[in-house]
């Protein structure tokens, strides 16, 4: 018995591309950035950007498609999902993207407008920041978060 989940909360690094299958279905791709900052050996502030392929099909596609733009931060929660194939000198290639399942926007619209710009670095950094916090501030944050009536759209 195996298990797949993954849940990632990162910035837009193009606008969601909004397409159609051949059988009438959507699904929209986009790229990801999560952020990861973290202190070396020798104590030192440390940064590392992790880069994902991500799609959402039907509904949750269309609503993301529709709603976020580059930039943007979302949270996803889905499986990971493998696509094999062979280019064109036969060697085997391989490629993982996340499949979304559910989704969360993150912050308000303010918010959201804010994070719009081509500089994914400095706004993943600020929300790594707020996220490195103590765990009073965050609360307070959840908080306002939760009255700002941000939107969970699942599977269910």
């Amino acid at each position: 018995m195996g298990m797949n989940r993954v849940i990632l909360m990162g910035y837009l690094t193009r606008d969601p591309e909004l397409r159609h299958t051949p059988r009438g279905g959507e699904v929209a791709v986009f790229g990801l950035a999560v952020n990861r900052i973290f202190a070396d050996a020798d104590g030192n502030r440390q940064e590392e950007v992790s880069f994902f392929d991500v799609e959402a099909w039907a509904r949750r596609g269309e609503v993301i498609a529709e709603y976020l733009h580059k930039g943007d931060p979302i949270l996803i929660e889905g499986r990971l999902k493998q696509e094999r194939w062979q280019d064109q000198e036969g060697q085997n290639r391989s490629k993982v993207k996340a499949v979304v399942e559910n989704f969360q926007f993150v912050g308000n619209r303010s918010s959201r407008e804010e994070f719009s710009t081509p500089d994914l670095t400095a706004a993943a950094t600020k929300a790594t920041e707020a996220q490195a916090a103590g765990p009073e501030r965050r609360s307070a944050q959840n908080a306002r978060h939760c009255k700002s009536g941000s939107t969970m759209a699942t599977s269910r």
